[in-house]
């Protein structure tokens, strides 16, 4: 890149960092409070809630699958989308579609996350639907994650 060429954010990026401010206030402000962990939850299912139609139904199954076989994985927005954290770090997250007004939905996993195999592995998945075989693979891959 030559370096007279402006470098810019979309909207949508902009408004995923504006989101994560946000994220960092409420934090700053429950921190220490006992019902930290159920307001962060509450705070993921409302943004579930605010999806429409296949992204909804996937951030829906995704929520059930993390809570069920990673339940030490703690649910908590990052950049404004579903994510699942430990020790306050996300190792997974659902990115919808409609997001970044992206083909599909992926879900993500960052670098905490203990799927290392090797010297190259993936780190998201597109995701359209999610039938018994990708469930079977997304847990799978939800418990190697959490570790």
């Amino acid at each position: 890149m030559a370096t007279d060429e402006k470098v810019s954010f979309s909207a949508e990026e902009r408004a995923a960092m504006k989101e994560y401010a946000a994220e960092l206030k409420a934090e700053k402000k429950r921190k220490g409070t006992a019902d930290k962990a159920a307001q962060d939850e509450a705070d993921l299912v409302a943004k579930i809630a605010e999806l429409t139609g296949d992204d909804r139904a996937l951030a829906e199954k995704v929520h059930a699958l993390v809570r069920e076989h990673a339940p030490e994985l703690a649910p908590k927005t990052w950049y404004g989308m579903p994510a699942y954290n430990r020790d306050g770090r996300a190792i997974v997250f659902f990115q919808p579609a409609s997001k970044f007004k992206a083909r599909y939905s992926t879900l993500g996993f960052n670098d905490g996350a203990q799927l290392d195999d090797g010297a190259m592995w993936p780190t998201s998945y597109a995701l359209t639907t999610i039938g018994p075989a990708e469930e079977r693979k997304l847990i799978e891959l939800i418990r190697r994650a959490a570790g």
